[in-house]
């Protein structure tokens, strides 16, 4: 027997070897261990089916082991089950849906669980854990034990080494020439032709480094894709990215789908077996957290490193939710079996209300305290104990959910509850970490991105509760903790009237109040403690304004809008939500005027009026529309991303969107619903040219007025609160009215009031 220490690379099924664990020993060296691992499923239905199942499976090639069991399920209770035994982890998947195609008509449970998530369950080890096992001589684990917890709040450190290849131009715009590669230790570029050197040379660096993560940009999509396909036509067997030799790369196709009111497309994936490879660009919320915050999810959820850093949060809330149910031996459901119970209209519409939304004042606020619920939604969840099985459920410890007349039983700890409280206790505790550090240390940067990786798998568990197929959600408890979520809110701006204190906004899990001589955040502490004992949830304030703005509707200025501000704190940091500078399809040109003219207004000293800045704003804006007039705003800072929707085919009314898709494809480059298209707006009949055709634009013909509009609208929403309407910012800044066509002067309140109609 030998032990070995060090950490969990990588985890996967092998039809030869069964479990195969690849672990980064201590010494440096990347072991290929297995384990004997058996999987088991269940099929529930009537008896005389589960006996057809039962000699069909004895049948069958692969080995099983059949038993009759008894397991709980979460809403059902115990349930009389066939538990199905495969000895290979790597022919279960495919026995399974033998099963379900011969049988659909049975109930199956623990039957898709990802197998890390199984290990994890089992061992408690999970990805990057650091670990203890000892192996025989032919490298097979008989013994694992973990040496650090999930929840640890600093986790040890692998000693990765990672291997970054890089384009140096964006494929779908132009053809690279060549690839930039990063080690950590040199930087070099290699060309890209002919392709056969290419394969050679990038063998031989991946065979000297032995990267553990390669990381790339645009290599699920276009590079590794390339690079397979190469090998294949030149016969060069001997061009194998994976650690593990004997596997081939796992290829997964591109899809689109709708989620949360958009489409989202996911292109193409390559995976490795042994390590890990991550396209930064097709990576869903690597601009979040970056790397370490994908370590922070897998190693929370049990999901390996290039999965958790493709997927959705949701993925990951998930994968808890079934961690948790394996491990208090509760069945986790093939398929969603709750539906929602019946109601009434009266009490669907008293039911499904969403969170609280307050109006807030229109204009312009000094020394204003924001407050905030720290992860509401999941902190009612933990601390009203709501989930899909617990609600509804009456008993001498239930107790009503507020407006609902639902009960919620208190006797024991829910699912969900169970699953997020050490997730939530964990986030808490690096922001209070965060909090005593600065910006400088070493340690900020990994420790804010971990904080975020948890913040948003916090801000998916809520939607999942009421999304149509999550294995343990239930609209009843979604509906719960909104009515949680309103009642909390309400009691906190009465404990805010009570002390004295102005409500100007709230919003959800948010209030902005202020207090004449207010401005201190010691001076907040009463409140925060008030709010915190009539609602029993965590409370934090956000910063004391210097000032802000709450802005209203375009269409009319008489109507506020919730989410439509912005601020600067005390200590300088500016805050925006709303205006143009938050929309992913504003020029970053525009972006940039409207945010550098908030900048000059937050440089007002205090004790003078933001008005005084308007004269340096108007020169400021002057010479930016003399600068896009004469050409020199570069092009790049004026294209405008929009997503596309649908197919082409589906649009009645091409929008600029569609028309840049139109015109990409017929250059063949066709675009998929929910990816983003660059493009201009340019003079003439189509109205815009796509960034990524093979012929460029110049600025003569950009259709100027179109930007100029745009600008007016961004910077308008600035000034407004300042006292100075959308006219009157016309006449100050441009030299002649913008010309529009009727149309869009129909559609634009703001060129409508520009051509004086």
């Amino acid at each position: 027997m030998n032990e070995h220490r060090g950490w969990l690379l990588d985890l996967y099924a092998d039809e030869a070897d069964g479990l195969v664990f690849w672990l980064l020993a201590e010494d440096g060296r990347r072991l290929r261990l297995t384990q004997p691992f058996p999987i088991t499923f269940y099929a529930h239905g009537p008896f005389p089916r589960l006996r057809a199942l039962w000699r069909f499976l004895q049948q069958q090639p692969v080995p099983v082991q059949l038993a009759r069991t008894v397991r709980a399920d979460l809403f059902a209770g115990p349930l009389d089950l066939l538990a199905v035994e495969a000895a290979n982890p790597a022919l279960q998947p495919r026995l399974f849906h033998q099963v379900v195609r011969r049988f659909p008509d049975l109930t199956y449970y623990d039957a898709d669980i990802p197998l890390g998530l199984r290990y994890a369950a089992v061992y408690d080890i999970f990805p990057l854990c650091h670990c203890e096992v000892v192996v025989d001589d032919n490298g097979r684990i008989q013994q694992i034990t973990p040496l650090e917890s999930r929840w640890d709040m600093s986790p040890s450190q692998p000693p990765l080494k990672i291997l970054t290849i890089e384009p140096n131009e964006d494929p779908s715009h132009r053809d690279p020439q060549c690839l930039w590669l990063d080690d950590g230790r040199s930087r070099r570029q290699i060309a890209l032709h002919p392709l056969k050197m290419l394969l050679t040379s990038l063998n031989a660096t991946i065979k000297r480094i032995d990267p553990d993560i390669i990381l790339t940009r645009f290599g699920d999509t276009w590079l590794l894709p390339l690079l397979l396909q190469t090998a294949v036509d030149l016969g060069a067997d001997w061009f194998n990215l994976n650690r593990d030799e004997t596997k081939p790369v796992i290829h997964r196709k591109e899809n689109s789908y709708f989620t949360y009111g958009q489409v989202v497309y996911r292109g193409q994936q390559v995976h490795l077996y042994g390590r890990y490879h991550i396209d930064q660009r097709n990576a869903m919320m690597y601009g979040e957290y970056g790397l370490h915050g994908a370590f922070e999810q897998a190693r929370v959820t049990g999901l390996p490193v290039q999965e958790i850093a493709r997927k959705s949060p949701g993925s990951g809330v998930t994968a808890l939710q079934m961690q948790e149910a394996l491990r208090r031996g509760f069945l986790v459901p093939y398929q969603k079996q709750q539906a929602e119970s019946f109601k009434t209209a009266a009490q669907l519409i008293r039911a499904d209300r969403g969170g609280l939304v307050y109006q807030p004042t229109i204009g312009l606020h000094e020394e204003v305290v924001e407050i905030d619920f720290v992860s509401m939604y999941p902190s009612i969840m933990v601390r009203f104990n709501v989930s899909p099985e617990t609600v509804g459920i009456k008993n001498e410890t239930s107790e009503p959910i507020p407006e609902l007349d639902i009960p919620v039983d208190l006797s024991k700890v829910g699912l969900v509850p169970r699953t997020l409280r050490p997730l939530l206790v964990k986030r808490i505790a690096i922001k209070e970490q965060l909090a005593t550090m600065t910006a400088l240390d070493c340690r900020y940067p990994a420790l804010k991105a971990r904080a975020a990786a948890l913040k948003w798998l916090l801000v998916v568990c809520f939607g999942y509760l009421g999304y149509k197929n999550a294995r343990f959600g239930r609209i009843e408890s979604h509906e719960a903790v909104t009515a949680y979520g309103r009642e909390c809110l309400l009691r906190a701006k009465e404990a805010a009237e009570e002390l004295g204190y102005e409500v100007l906004h709230m919003y959800v899990d948010g209030l902005w109040v202020k207090k004449p001589g207010i401005n201190q955040n010691e001076q907040i502490r009463p409140l925060l403690n008030e709010i915190t004992n009539r609602t029993g949830l965590p409370i934090a304030l956000e910063g004391i304004y210097k000032w802000v703005a709450f802005l209203p509707s375009r269409v009319d200025a008489r109507v506020p809008v919730a989410n439509r501000y912005f601020g600067v704190f005390q200590n300088g940091k500016i805050k925006t939500r709303g205006i143009e500078a938050r929309r992913h399809d504003t020029p970053p040109w525009i972006t940039q005027v409207q945010l550098e003219m908030i900048k000059q207004l937050a440089k007002v000293p205090n004790g003078r009026p933001l008005t005084s800045a308007l004269p340096d704003l108007i020169t400021f804006l002057r010479q930016q529309v003399n600068n896009l007039r004469n050409g020199r705003i570069p092009l790049e800072q004026l294209l405008v991303s929009q997503r596309l929707s649908r197919e082409i085919e589906a649009y009645r009314t091409p929008s600029p969107a569609c028309r840049a898709a139109i015109q990409l494809a017929a250059v063949g480059k066709p675009r998929r619903p929910g990816q983003r298209i660059r493009f201009w707006f340019v003079l003439g009949e189509v109205g815009i040219h796509a960034w990524d055709l093979p012929t460029s634009v110049n600025t003569a013909v950009l259709d100027i007025d179109r930007y100029l509009t745009l600008l007016l609208r961004a910077v308008s929403a600035v000034v407004q609160p300042l006292g100075l309407n959308e006219v009157q910012l016309q006449r100050a800044i441009l030299a002649e009215p913008i010309q529009l066509p009727l149309w869009q002067a129909l559609i634009c309140p703001i060129s409508y009031r520009m051509i004086g109609w």
